[in-house]
């Protein structure tokens, strides 16, 4: 089962983001600023991490730089989650290391197909006629 890692100060999000991934089989592990989620990090790396831009502690920006400078941070999809729609930020994100964007709010959806375009969830099966 592949793990995801849903970082977010919001509680309400944060079960919301559960909810959607756990039907998507993954085993989810929360965190609610940057600090909580790079030690998780540390303990276990996930294979996707989904993540919130502005938190206090440690924001989604600096957590994802810190990420990626971590042994084996490379290796999860970060999907950025987040308010912030300026081009500057989603731009900055990527630049960071960000795998894809998600605006809030956001349904299953969204996130199943850009989980999908990141290669953590398969495309559903084509039925041929």
């Amino acid at each position: 089962m592949k793990t995801c890692l849903v970082v977010d100060d919001s509680s309400i999000v944060r079960k919301i983001a559960r909810r959607i991934l756990e039907e998507m089989d993954f085993q989810i592990t929360e965190a609610e600023d940057g600090e909580q989620a790079l030690e998780a990090c540390k303990d276990a790396m996930p294979d996707a991490v989904l993540l919130d831009w502005n938190m206090p502690v440690m924001d989604g920006y600096e957590f994802l730089g810190n990420l990626r400078r971590l042994p084996g941070g490379d290796v999860p999809k970060v999907v950025f989650c987040t308010t912030e729609n300026g081009m500057d930020h989603i731009s900055r994100a990527l630049h960071a290391g960000a795998n894809e964007y998600i605006m809030k709010p956001f349904d299953k959806d969204i996130v199943a197909a850009k989980f999908q375009e990141v290669g953590l969830v398969a495309l559903p099966e084509q039925s041929s006629i």
